[in-house]
């Protein structure tokens, strides 16, 4: 297997942690999704480990559905946070892990993070998917921010 590449993205938003917290729905998880592949969700069960989320990407000439399931679930007066790991992945991922980091800032907001582990098959590169999944998780900023403003 390929040398795990890493990515992580933070963005400040004015809500408390609890109104964070609150707000991690299948509502946000699906206004979340990038335009392209178009991204239909089929199954949100929570961020509770055990529990499955199953996305269908659609990239026009097939489909395939990426399936994760929580693995770890962890809340502190300051923090909470969640990983999915997938368990079913597109052609385009040998390996997914992704924490989903909520903190609470000390002047006040939340900081949340998005802390992505990946493998991928031997033709895409790191210098290319690195890159692209940043890309991904900078779309989720301006989208946060909309969400989460006072």
């Amino acid at each position: 297997m390929s040398t795990p590449i890493h990515v992580r993205v933070a963005t400040e938003v004015a809500a408390s942690l609890p109104e964070v917290r609150a707000a991690f729905t299948r509502s946000l998880l699906e206004q979340l999704n990038p335009p392209f592949p178009p991204a239909k969700l089929l199954r949100y069960d929570g961020e509770t480990p055990g529990n499955e989320v199953w996305i269908e990407l659609n990239f026009i000439f097939f489909k395939q559905v990426w399936r994760s399931v929580i693995t770890e679930q962890q809340q502190t007066a300051t923090a909470f946070y969640f990983i999915d790991k997938g368990v079913q992945l597109p052609f385009f991922l040998r390996s997914w892990q992704h924490k989903h980091l909520l903190e609470a800032m000390p002047e006040g907001g939340t900081r949340i993070v998005d802390e992505l582990q990946f493998t991928t098959p031997f033709w895409l590169p790191a210098f290319l998917a690195r890159p692209l999944f940043a890309g991904l998780m900078l779309y989720r900023r301006p989208i946060y921010k909309r969400v989460f403003k006072k």
